[in-house]
């Protein structure tokens, strides 16, 4: 550790070289900042997700039907949608809640169903309906 530290304090030109050197690297790929077009360095940033997102793959379905009650919008929206929307493929969970003159439905999917492919089928569902 002795020479290791000798050597960059006798290196004086090429200890700041390299200082320079990790901060340019460190600016090229820094996720936030100025986002220039054009600029003394190329710029290839990182992607930051600060909060990962660890919930259950999950579509949410809402709708108003606005003047009614709870027992209406359960009756006449909420259960029929809740019990259709249970035939697409690889649902693991359909939950609702019934406001009133509103509906909420979660479907939770499976794990491994892609999240873009899910929204298409429940639309593709709700469009059928």
């Amino acid at each position: 550790m002795r020479s290791f530290l000798s050597f960059f304090l006798r290196e004086r030109l090429l200890t700041c070289l390299l200082l320079v050197g990790i901060v340019c690297a460190g600016l090229m790929v820094s996720p936030f900042g100025a986002q220039e077009e054009e600029g003394f360095l190329p710029r290839f940033p990182i992607a930051a997700d600060a909060i990962p997102d660890l919930g259950e793959n999950q579509q949410i379905v809402f709708s108003a039907w606005p003047g009614n009650s709870p027992r209406d919008v359960e009756d006449q929206v909420t259960y029929p949608l809740t019990v259709a929307l249970l035939g697409v493929p690889g649902v693991k969970t359909v939950r609702s809640n019934s406001i009133f003159g509103f509906s909420s439905i979660y479907i939770i999917f499976e794990e491994d169903v892609d999240f873009y492919w899910s929204r298409s089928r429940i639309l593709e569902k709700l469009n059928s309906l």
